[in-house]
């Protein structure tokens, strides 16, 4: 299986790029984004763009792959709603619109945010489900994970300095809830669950906490 991802350097991002490396059966993966990864890998491969909103450029290399995990995105904290829906909504379409048309059918990970709603009251969550909205009507095999809390594992960390302080001090908590509740996951769950869906399916097209961690379940049964 060939694997593009984007937002490589964000935590989601991290984590599902190490859960990839780690499979046999994934024997490429492409990481676009605007810099360089840290990681090294016969099976990476990386593609620096500088403007993601356009991918014309570099579009012929999006051909020939199997699943798209998007994991790009950013706190909606201080942002108006025309730069949150930029940096949420027409990037993800910028990169899911030429995948759809180069590789029909291919799975397209799309990860979102528990709470999500077109008619919700918060302007993250309208963003977010519009979104969510246009990937499901292109021609992909699109499956939207909505995590909640999510716990950063093997040495993972986020790049926003707020979120990494948070974690460090609720890092005991997150432990707790994750084995008590649904809602924690971990970014190796998350990555877990996206292989499993981009290799055997799923009936669910949305994914929340409680379906992520079973499909991580599931992946690592079948290892």
């Amino acid at each position: 299986m060939k694997v593009i991802l984007f937002g490589g350097t964000g935590m989601v991002g991290q984590g599902v790029l190490r859960e990839c490396l780690r499979d046999d059966a994934v024997t490429e993966v492409l990481a676009v984004g605007r810099s360089r990864l840290p990681q090294r890998d016969p099976k990476l491969t990386e593609l620096i763009h500088a403007d993601l909103a356009d991918l014309t450029p570099v579009r012929d290399r999006l051909a020939g792959y199997d699943a798209c995990f998007f994991c790009l995105g950013v706190s909606s904290v201080g942002m108006s709603e025309p730069d949150y829906r930029h940096t949420t909504y027409d990037l993800t379409l910028a990169a899911a619109r030429p995948i759809a048309e180069l590789n029909p059918g291919s799975t397209f990970v799309y990860v979102s945010g528990a709470g999500t709603d077109t008619d919700g009251r918060q302007m993250w969550a309208r963003v977010k489900g519009e979104t969510e909205d246009a990937v499901r009507a292109l021609p992909l095999q699109t499956y939207l994970f909505r995590p909640g809390v999510i716990r950063p594992l093997n040495g993972i960390e986020s790049k926003t300095r707020w979120y990494r302080l948070g974690y460090a001090a609720a890092g005991p908590i997150f432990a707790v809830l994750q084995r008590t509740s649904n809602l924690v996951v971990t970014t190796e769950q998350l990555g877990q669950a996206m292989l499993e869906v981009a290799q055997h399916g799923s009936p669910e097209v949305v994914v929340d906490n409680r379906r992520i961690a079973d499909l991580a379940g599931r992946y690592a049964a079948g290892r």
